[in-house]
């Protein structure tokens, strides 16, 4: 199990159930909705968290439809959430085409995403699980406070690494202990299954947070994205953040001055040869491989959490959407 595709196997047939309940939800009568909805369809991603709801009810009593209009409402929680990421951050593109907000414009964006979250009450209020309920109202204030914190963050680059887990935790692990915590939910899981299943979605977040900052400074090719655009929107993460920390301080110095010249689009920067300076001196200083360290380190709590489980195929499945989140090349 080496993909999404591979890992999903196991519950295909009610993944394809999700897939056409979340088509329907994307639809509208609404002439200019109705496009921008199926344009932001179009686009979406490798649909992790919605298998993640499936396997985590798998794992525990069984899928039911709770469980599909779970994952519904959470992964339209979270393409609401991105739409409206894109127009805070002012982010041209999202997986390799351009934003909402760059298709259309920013009104048009926020509005959409709006709309989307009120399709997310509405699927919510449906299921009358106060439990679903809490696990994801909980989430969408811990996704806001998040985005608010690295905001307060950005007026500067050089955040501890506190503040750093802190901030991934809040803007991405929560999302994944919800839809792990809510899939156990949605298939009447005990209160210690819950637990149990909340921490994995946790740990599992953090790794795969902590190996999207590890892919920014790849030098491999076609990892779907652009590399260095969190320097460059002026944040720093956990590689760049350790390395400055092992440095001494002249040489520390420097990098951060290289790091704020990128972020300020200084004329007199190189950004080819700052970027490999950069770079450079994170692997001198082994910062991917604390980034590995500590993806390892989550890796170890995920599994314990899933340890209160009976071996069969869905715990293996999230064993293997364990480890594509930390080996992944994109």
């Amino acid at each position: 199990m080496t993909n999404p595709n591979e890992i999903r196997k196991s519950i295909a047939s009610e993944f394809h159930q999700y897939e056409e309940a979340f088509a329907a939800s994307m639809q509208s009568d609404n002439p200019l909705l109705s496009k921008v909805l199926d344009y932001i369809y179009a686009k979406r991603g490798k649909q992790l968290r919605p298998i993640l709801v499936l396997l985590s009810a798998a794992l525990c009593r069984g899928i039911t439809d709770k469980t599909i209009q779970s994952a519904v409402a959470l992964e339209m929680m979270h393409t609401a959430s991105l739409v409206h990421d894109d127009v805070v951050d002012d982010s041209p593109m999202r997986r390799g085409s351009e934003a909402v907000h760059t298709q259309w414009n920013n009104k048009i964006a926020v509005l959409v995403g709006d709309y989307m979250l009120t399709r997310v009450m509405h699927l919510l209020t449906e299921l009358r699980n106060v439990s679903i309920l809490n696990i994801v109202s909980q989430m969408g204030a811990a996704l806001t406070s998040g985005e608010l914190l690295q905001l307060h963050s950005g007026e500067s680059m050089w955040i501890s690494e506190e503040q750093y887990n802190l901030v991934i935790e809040k803007k991405t692990a929560c999302l994944f202990a919800a839809c792990s915590e809510a899939g156990a939910a949605s298939a009447g899981a005990t209160a210690r299954q819950m637990s149990a299943m909340r921490n994995y979605g946790l740990h599992l977040g953090m790794c795969f947070q902590i190996k999207d900052d590890v892919l920014d400074f790849s030098d491999v090719e076609d990892i779907g994205k652009p590399t260095m655009n969190d320097v460059r929107d002026g944040k720093a993460t956990l590689p760049l953040l350790i390395s400055l920390k092992r440095a001494n301080q002249e040489e520390a110095n420097h990098i951060k001055e290289i790091a704020e010249g990128l972020a300020a689009k200084a004329p007199h920067i190189d950004v080819f040869s700052a970027e490999q300076d950069i770079k450079s001196f994170i692997l001198r200083h082994d910062g991917i491989r604390y980034a590995h360290q500590e993806m390892e380190n989550h890796r170890k709590k995920a599994l314990a959490a899933l340890s209160i489980f009976p071996n069969n195929k869905y715990k293996e499945a999230l064993v293997a959407l364990l480890d594509y989140a930390i080996n992944r090349m994109r």
